[in-house]
């Protein structure tokens, strides 16, 4: 039997399919909305991954064990059929795997409330190469699913780490803010239902998809599209997490430049801004984050980043350090003091809030898109209503910002 990889990988994974065929990431999150195709593909990657190692073996995970044979396990099988591959598989429930039986290859399925058998698990030959984090978001949080790749991926020349997930409402979510962390090796991919062949879905779900999004678009958008649509206390609901491409860059005329003082463990934070005064649109293109990092060494980062020249744009920041800021002009920098005082932090806030878009760039910008993505306003936690005033808390670059367009928000009719 002679099956098209074509016909089984939807063209929008084909980018994640090359890279993880030559070896180029260590780590693929594949997220989106119902029906995009993501779990689907995932468990293609992970029988292809084997045939292409036949030292590895792989592990499939979800938090819970009792959804393994209805979901991942299931979902195995497919990929093993669709690929053509069922007469040389061996796939059994009691213990629940799959042998390749030309090698002897293994795929194993755990859920984390039985963490104790993964920690035993002895590879007949060869090493642990693949782990599929199923639902990521059901996970505890990034401390879990470290320790457990530190326990399966333990020699072995391939590691490659596969994660998938609907994205949750609440941007605070860790799994959100994990998505939006940049590290070597780590491929993010957003997926939807729109980038599947329609006879791959069927006329229902197409059906389904449409009206919801005519009787209720947020839940379209969450449910469908993937997007982070907030629980409804957003603080910044005109933000757009977007890339700015180079030639946009090198458009912007008139830049703007901040910093938030910190040490440990609240961070030293700068970002680079540009306003687009006409549009009522905020770009954030450039951001720095440090712990314990002396002045002298954040100064030069920033001279490293032409902030020395006279042209460079305004740099100004909190006023609650004045020797910081006296030691930034001593190393050639153009550093004022935000002009702090009773209500200054509503009025950024407010002003920042009554942009049309605030344009991160998350590739760029990975912790200020995760704050201000992450900004939600308290609630009571008995009667879950809204409380009035804004977070203090993670917020570091959103103060950078903030600092950087105080002389542009505190014009009179701004």
């Amino acid at each position: 039997m002679t099956v098209r990889l074509s016909e089984c990988i939807a063209p929008v994974f084909w980018p994640v399919h090359r890279a993880a065929a030559r070896g180029a990431v260590q780590e693929v999150v594949a997220k989106g909305g119902r029906g995009s195709g993501k779990s689907s593909y995932l468990s293609l990657e992970l029988v292809l991954g084997l045939l292409r190692h036949p030292d590895c073996h792989a592990v499939v995970l979800r938090k819970v064990a009792r959804t393994l044979r209805t979901s991942v396990y299931t979902q195995v099988l497919w990929a093993i059929e669709t690929l053509g591959l069922a007469p040389y598989f061996r796939c059994t429930v009691s213990p629940m795997e799959c042998t390749y039986l030309p090698t002897g290859q293994k795929i194993w399925f755990f859920g984390l409330d039985d963490a104790g058998k993964l920690k035993s698990l002895k590879p007949p030959f060869g090493a642990v190469g693949f782990c599929w984090f199923e639902e990521l978001d059901q996970f505890s949080g990034p401390e879990e699913v470290r320790k457990v790749e530190q326990s399966v991926f333990r020699g072995g020349r391939c590691a490659l780490s596969l994660k998938s997930f609907n994205p949750p409402a609440a941007g605070r979510s860790w799994v959100n803010r994990y998505a939006l962390e940049q590290r070597p090796g780590k491929l993010v991919h957003h997926s939807t239902y729109r980038d599947l062949p329609e006879g791959w879905l069927g006329p229902r779900f197409l059906a389904d998809a449409g009206h919801l999004c005519a009787v209720n678009p947020i839940a379209y958008r969450h449910e469908y599209l993937g997007e982070v649509v907030g629980s409804g206390a957003a603080v910044f609901e005109n933000l757009r997490l977007d890339p700015i491409p180079a030639e946009q860059l090198a458009g912007f005329d008139r830049l703007y430049h901040g910093v938030d003082w910190g040490w440990y463990p609240d961070p030293w934070a700068y970002n680079a801004v540009y306003y687009d005064a006409a549009r009522r649109t905020l770009f954030i293109f450039d951001e720095l984050t440090r712990t314990r990092t002396p002045n002298r060494e954040t100064a030069q980062l920033l001279l490293d980043r032409g902030l020395g020249g006279a042209g460079a744009g305004p740099l100004t920041a909190d006023a609650a350090e004045p020797k910081s800021c006296a030691d930034y002009r001593a190393w050639g920098l153009h550093c004022r003091a935000a002009q702090k005082g009773p209500g200054s932090v509503e009025q950024g806030m407010k002003w920042l809030q009554s942009l049309d878009a605030i344009v991160i760039d998350p590739a760029r910008c990975p912790a200020t898109a995760a704050e201000f993505s992450g900004c939600e306003y308290a609630r009571d936690a008995a009667t879950g209503e809204v409380l009035p005033g804004y977070p203090d808390l993670n917020n570091h670059h959103i103060d950078a910002v903030r600092y950087a367009l105080e002389s542009v928000w505190r014009r009179r009719g701004a």
